[in-house]
């Protein structure tokens, strides 16, 4: 009898042990449920942020770069901007849209509108960046396929994105005609080996 009770006494502890471990467990379940509820509603708020915050870049890339490029030419394309997922992660791609046909910028568009596209791209870059490094953006020959009948517009449409964003362009051109609306002007020649800078400033206009 007492092996029996014995045996009894510790099933029973057994029992009793499992029972603890049952409700730990459950425990542990109606927690991790509570967990991935508000990981999943994380993940949505997430998402949603993330769409926003797309769509705001779109509109922002878009409306600088369609403007600078309606800025310079009679009939111009319209910037397009989409993110899609390739490879589990998130791209940008850029089109020209005439008439509502889409164009890759750098098979069917012309290398003027190419160069609008990627100056005004780099502006509105940098008009987004929180901090904003200073507002000096130095470009070398930014705008050298561009048609010389295109030139006075591109420069005052650079003057405006100057005012506008309250930023300083510093740009290095063989193209007189690019520094029509600039404030001031530096030409640099060469004599007998030796650098001479000659400066001119430009009236408002």
């Amino acid at each position: 009898m007492k092996e029996i009770r014995k045996k009894l006494e510790r099933l029973i502890g057994e029992r009793n042990q499992i029972k603890n471990q049952i409700k730990l467990v459950r425990n542990d379940i109606v927690s991790l449920k509570n967990s991935l509820y508000q990981h999943e509603q994380a993940r949505e708020v997430i998402r949603e942020v993330g769409i926003k915050t797309q769509q705001l870049l779109q509109y922002h890339i878009s409306d600088i770069t369609s403007l600078a490029l309606e800025s310079v030419f009679d009939d111009p394309y319209q910037l397009k901007v989409e993110f899609v997922q390739r490879r589990n992660k998130t791209e940008c791609d850029l089109l020209f849209v005439r008439d509502k046909i889409e164009v890759d910028p750098m098979e069917s568009s012309g290398y003027g509108a190419v160069d609008v596209a990627s100056f005004a791209l780099r502006v509105a870059s940098w008009s987004m960046k929180n901090p904003r490094s200073r507002n000096v953006i130095i470009l070398d020959e930014p705008l050298r396929f561009l048609s010389e009948d295109r030139q006075a517009a591109a420069s005052q449409m650079i003057q405006e994105l100057s005012q506008r964003l309250n930023i300083q362009f510093i740009i290095v051109t063989h193209e007189e005609v690019l520094t029509q609306y600039a404030d001031k002007v530096f030409q640099v020649s060469i004599k007998n080996k030796v650098s001479q800078i000659k400066s001119t400033e430009h009236e408002k206009i």
